[in-house]
């Protein structure tokens, strides 16, 4: 049987969740991925409001429209990030943000994550994708020159950040998936081998693969599927591209989304590079179940053309593994 595919909702906030919901149901997707942020699901809410988690799915009943994740990677993102600015603001509901003192804000939102497994569980779903924010990231160009303890200290800070996060994630019965990104703890191949190390490979941590992340990286995708296949919680299916034309790199030389001079972006899925189907076919070769779920961004094109084209591509690429040979036919009864 096909995987459910779901839209991440994170893109598509300014619109309220009933509104998206017909939509999403109009275009033919079976789900969301509720974003924490809008008014899709907020955590708050969740744990302090009778009848709101209620009020979540009959929106979703509403419309036929199943949920199997939610997402927290604006506020997760703050729990490690150094430093602290006015990025951060930008993304932070006001009481968690505060009077904006580091320190401060990564406390608060370490303790709103806490509380998003718990309305997680309140909601019955059994992942939670988001972000880890970095207190390293900021060393990346590795000059000046970095002290091999900077490092170290770095994955220390973020194991010693994220596992009493994780002690609720393992007392409510939900995991974490971080969506590995430039920006995180995480980035790539041997970064995401160091962190799970970190944290000691405990089972409430783990990963939301998008392949998009890796392609724009130089990386091929699919070779990290079998590497973390056990650690997959989750999957967006998200598209980039590379255009490198000599003049340009994949450090995006500080333009943004949708400039035309950047050496990579991201495209709506299927206008790119990533092997899709390639990913797919792997995704069934680890035993990934969960849903495929359409993380659409793309500055050049319309979302409302661009997230039913990413489903048509999904519903055309994606694989029902075989539970035959195609050459068991071959073979003599004699």
């Amino acid at each position: 049987m096909a995987r459910p595919v779901t839209l991440f909702t994170g893109q598509w906030a300014d619109l309220p969740l009933e509104q998206l919901a017909k939509k999403a149901a109009g275009f033919g997707y079976d789900g969301l991925e509720l974003a924490c942020w809008g008014d899709h699901f907020e955590v708050d809410k969740a744990l302090a409001e009778d009848g709101y988690v209620q009020s979540r799915w009959d929106i979703l009943d509403k419309y036929g429209l199943k949920c199997f994740a939610i997402s927290t990677h604006l506020v997760g993102q703050c729990v490690c990030d150094d430093p602290i600015d006015e990025r951060h603001k930008g993304i932070l509901p006001s009481r968690i943000w505060g009077d904006g003192k580091p320190e401060g804000v990564r406390q608060r939102a370490a303790e709103e994550v806490k509380n998003t497994a718990r309305a997680a569980a309140k909601f019955g779903v059994k992942v939670v994708n988001g972000f880890t924010g970095s207190s390293i990231w900021r060393v990346l160009a590795m000059f000046p020159p970095v002290p091999a303890e900077m490092i170290e200290n770095g994955y220390k800070d973020f194991a010693d950040r994220w596992n009493p996060i994780l002690d609720v994630f393992d007392e409510v019965g939900v995991k974490f998936a971080l969506e590995v990104h430039p920006s995180e703890i995480a980035f790539d191949y041997w970064t995401t081998k160091r962190a799970l190390e970190a944290l000691g490979r405990r089972e409430a941590f783990g990963i939301n693969y998008d392949p998009s992340h890796l392609y724009w990286q130089m990386m091929d995708p699919v070779p990290f599927v079998y590497e973390f296949g056990d650690r997959i919680y989750h999957m967006h299916v998200k598209e980039s591209v590379r255009q490198l034309d000599g003049r340009n790199g994949i450090l995006s030389s500080l333009l943004f989304f949708g400039d035309h001079r950047r050496g990579w972006d991201f495209v709506s899925p299927g206008r790119g590079g990533v092997p899709f189907e390639r990913v797919f076919r792997a995704l069934n070769d680890v035993g990934y179940s969960g849903p495929l779920s359409v993380e659409w961004e793309d500055n050049g094109m319309n979302r409302d053309q661009g997230a039913p084209e990413a489903l048509a591509l999904v519903r055309r690429l994606e694989l029902t593994p075989s539970d035959v040979a195609f050459d068991a036919a071959f073979a003599s009864k004699d």
